[in-house]
């Protein structure tokens, strides 16, 4: 039996302040008041929805502003499903390069070794960056709802709380908040196209204030060599 509480995909819209998007101080909520309990099972459906089934590489450009300066350039992402990534992005001319490797929720290595805290706080937002969500920890709670197109769901841990929402259409919208003991860490909102294929996305910190955006350039499957997962080499 399906679980949830239905919602009005306009009053939903309204939750998510997907219309008109900007970087905001104080980003509001995902998740309506009312939303009822769901199950392990369908977490990981509405999870695997959002997964990538072939090896995709990413080519995008970037842009990360605060209230101090602003910096731009361009990268790329390996995806290997079902969590690992491989990302590299430089600015102008190659400067500030910085590269990792994450799997999951945990890097394996990062070069600089603050490249990812730099410029996304949070593992979920950074998957959630390429419509990606990521399964609960164990023992959160999980509330849900499903209407129509709109799917939302929660995961609500001792300190930390995580929501995505994913709208169907064209293009596809998805959403991504985490709190960290009651206080918004950041939030992420992406398109897709309907096949899954990110095609841009904004996260917003609003403790620093800062901004990244990324406008995807291609998508393409592709194989990877086994020594992209490595370091590169001084």
């Amino acid at each position: 039996m399906r679980q949830g509480f239905g919602l009005d995909r306009p009053i939903l819209l309204a939750y998510l302040g997907l219309v008109g998007a900007g970087c905001r101080s104080a980003p509001g909520p995902v998740l309506p008041e009312g939303v009822q309990p769901v199950t392990e099972d369908q977490i990981a459906t509405w999870v695997a929805s959002t997964l990538p089934r072939d090896h995709l590489l990413h080519r995008f450009k970037w842009l990360f502003k605060d209230d101090r300066a602003s910096a731009g350039g361009r990268g790329s992402a390996r995806i290997a499903p079902p969590d690992s990534l491989r990302f590299d992005v430089a600015g102008p001319f190659g400067s500030g390069a910085a590269s990792a490797v994450v799997v999951g929720d945990s890097a394996l290595w990062t070069e600089p070794p603050d490249a990812i805290a730099k410029m996304v706080p949070n593992y979920p937002l950074m998957w959630a960056m390429f419509g990606i969500a990521r399964t609960p920890s164990a023992g959160a709670e999980l509330r849900g709802i499903t209407d129509g197109p709109t799917t939302a769901w929660q995961y609500a841990g001792p300190s930390d709380t995580v929501e995505y929402v994913r709208i169907l259409g064209d293009p596809v919208r998805f959403a991504a908040v985490v709190r960290q003991r009651g206080q918004m860490v950041g939030r992420v909102e992406s398109e897709l196209a309907p096949d899954g294929t990110p095609l841009k996305a904004r996260l917003t910190v609003p403790s620093a204030p800062a901004q990244l955006d990324l406008t995807f350039l291609s998508s393409t499957r592709a194989s990877f060599a086994s020594d992209i997962w490595l370091p590169r080499k001084p």
